[in-house]
């Protein structure tokens, strides 16, 4: 049995464009990416924090420090450029995989430039009741 756990977030992302006509994903400064774990072409889950919208999408690398978060494709109706967005991935662990996994997490102001990680603690897995 698998078991599905956050692996890492980037909070608060701003959206800086939206190209409805593009083939699709969400564009991240590679920076960003980095910072969390996130890899090119990783499956993700998005939601617009103001309406409360999730879809699922992947990765595209943008431009090293240019701070880029880009709604492509059928994605760009997710939210306007200026919404702030979270962007999470997920990994499935076996449950002796579980215990001692900590997501990676940053969160971003304005300019999508990382205010503060996040250090949530470790899974506990086995130590559970």
């Amino acid at each position: 049995m698998r078991i599905k756990v956050l692996k890492c977030k980037l909070h608060l992302a701003t959206v800086t464009r939206n190209d409805l006509h593009y083939h699709g994903s969400l564009t991240i400064d590679p920076d960003l990416m980095n910072a969390v774990g996130l890899l090119p072409y990783e499956a993700i889950l998005v939601s617009n924090v103001a309406t409360g919208l999730r879809a699922e999408t992947y990765v595209l690398p943008g431009t090293p420090g240019k701070g880029q978060i880009e709604l492509n494709g059928a994605m760009a109706r997710l939210g306007a450029v200026g919404d702030q967005i979270i962007i999470m991935a997920f990994v499935d662990l076996e449950p002796g995989e579980i215990d001692g996994h900590q997501p990676r997490v940053a969160t971003l102001d304005a300019g999508n430039r990382i205010l503060e990680h996040i250090d949530y603690p470790p899974i506990k897995y086995n130590d559970r009741a």
